[in-house]
């Protein structure tokens, strides 16, 4: 088994408080800090160090939806389901998360193997996207919702500013949440062609993998394809709501409770 060189153990322990005041929260527990920039091919090169950041990442990506659906909440309190959903699969994906995570040059406190140190893994933005989440998550188990809600504010309300005017591509959005989601793109199958001249009329089976998740109708094959896309979407909102993904019925969703007190890592 290979030992973490007291010298990168020294190192990482330093950058650890810098890191925290970047993200303007001194921890009571800086091992979740550490914990989220544990990348896997770091903890296969030094077992001893304890569990990689993914299953932070899991539980960051949850408390991010929550976090952001907050604030679209907020920001739009009169906005439709649908509309809400496509403002949030704007803000949240991969490549936004990763610029926030440059922002804070997270990449500079990563601890990676050293395979993964050779091919630039500190600025590959997936990487970088599942860090950010990991860090959320740690703040999350360390000082409750509302100190995520807090970050999430400070990174999103300057976006969602900058946002001119409601996406109207659907297929753009559903992109978009698909890949954040399940790293899966979706595709669109021309189901029926037929109509007079003056009245064209098409069907668009939208796929999400192997599944077949909506069809749409329009006088064009493009406005088909939004139409699934949209309906598309709103399936998989509405099936992140079921598992608590996403906020409840309209109005002020309630808090949920702050995380019990977690076992030394």
């Amino acid at each position: 088994m290979k030992k973490c060189p007291k010298s990168e153990e020294e190192g990482r322990g330093a950058g650890l408080p810098d890191l925290a005041r970047r993200l303007g929260r001194r921890f009571k527990d800086p091992g979740l800090l550490e914990r989220a920039l544990r990348h896997s091919s770091y903890c296969h090169e030094f077992p001893e160090v304890g569990p990689s950041n993914e299953p932070l990442e899991f539980l960051g990506d949850a408390v991010l939806a929550l976090a952001v659906s907050h604030l679209l909440l907020e920001e739009f309190p009169e906005s439709t389901e649908g509309e809400l959903s496509r403002r949030r699969a704007a803000l949240v994906n991969a490549r936004q998360l990763a610029a926030l995570a440059r922002d804070l040059e997270l990449g500079s406190y990563l601890l990676l193997g050293r395979g993964e140190e050779r091919q630039a893994g500190r600025e590959k933005p997936s990487l970088l996207a599942d860090a950010l989440e990991a860090v959320l998550a740690a703040v999350y188990l360390d000082g409750g919702f509302r100190a995520a809600q807090r970050l999430v504010r400070r990174w999103f309300t300057p976006l969602l500013r900058r946002q001119e005017a409601l996406p109207r591509d659907f297929k753009t959005a559903l992109q978009e949440y698909t890949q954040a989601r399940f790293k899966l793109s979706p595709h669109y199958h021309l189901l029926e062609a037929g109509g007079p001249g003056h009245a064209p009329h098409f069907r668009i089976e939208l796929r999400l993998g192997e599944r077949v998740l909506a069809q749409g109708e329009g006088p064009s094959k493009k406005q088909a394809a939004q139409q699934a896309a949209e309906r598309g979407l709103q399936i998989l909102v509405a099936e992140e709501k079921g598992l608590g993904g996403g906020p409840g019925e309209p109005g002020s969703p309630a808090l949920p409770p702050d995380p019990p007190p977690q076992p030394p890592l």
